[in-house]
């Protein structure tokens, strides 16, 4: 029996690995098709599974709210075209929550080979030889994985932790600074920490620009809801 070849997973800061595929919405050129945009790029283990029925209504209900981060969302699976066009059809007939009619306007991509999957890690032998566990990866407009999230095939994933994560990384990139536990739009931020004594010194004197100190290493900005 021919032994599976698992790729080594891509790790926070490396290029996404490139490829193309076939999709519900036509062929993807990633990340060509993708410049300026940032990305979720997230597998699912089936297509027809209660779990994945639940995170494909909830992506597609958020999907707007995400583009208004400049964020696009790809989806993966190691089925066919075929059943990912069937399983489309038949989520817009469910009702679940406050979500009915729901169509699935992002690209959902076939990968029968796993070739993709096995680019980004997702197939892992101590869970499934043949399927996609629930991997997410953050991408940012430079094709650099900026975060990695993996969950168990029980376990659906939290929507809004993920868009929370997109906002995060653009204010963290656009402001030059750290978000806290538990960060959101509009709470302070974490200014870099000092790098001599005499820029510590000034931050605990400073009292005139908005920011302030627990203590030298430990400075925040009070910030604005974007």
């Amino acid at each position: 029996m021919e032994e599976l070849k698992v790729n080594k997973m891509p790790l926070l800061g490396d290029d996404a690995p490139s490829f193309k595929a076939v999709s519900t919405q036509g062929e993807i050129n990633f990340p060509e098709d993708y410049k300026g945009k940032w990305v979720i790029l997230f597998s699912h283990p089936a297509d027809f599974t209660p779990v994945c029925t639940t995170e494909f209504m909830t992506f597609a209900k958020m999907a707007d709210e995400f583009r208004a981060f400049n964020t696009e969302l790809i989806g993966l699976s190691i089925d066919s075209l075929y059943s990912h066009i069937a399983w489309l059809r038949k989520i817009k007939e469910l009702e679940w929550k406050d979500m009915k009619n729901v169509e699935v306007m992002f690209p959902l991509i076939e990968d029968i080979k796993m070739e993709v999957a096995n680019k980004y890690g997702m197939v892992q032998p101590g869970q499934s030889t043949t399927q996609a566990v629930r991997a997410v990866f953050v991408i940012d407009p430079q094709a650099k994985i900026r975060t990695i999230l993996y969950y168990p095939l029980s376990l659906g994933r939290n929507f809004d932790e993920l868009l929370r994560i997109v906002i995060a990384l653009q204010k963290a990139d656009s402001d030059q600074c750290a978000t806290p536990a538990d960060w959101r739009p509009g709470d302070d931020v974490i200014i870099p920490p000092a790098g001599s004594c005499g820029v510590a010194k000034e931050r605990m004197e400073n009292k005139d620009d908005g920011s302030y100190c627990l203590d030298w290493f430990m400075c925040f900005k009070k910030d604005k809801i974007q």
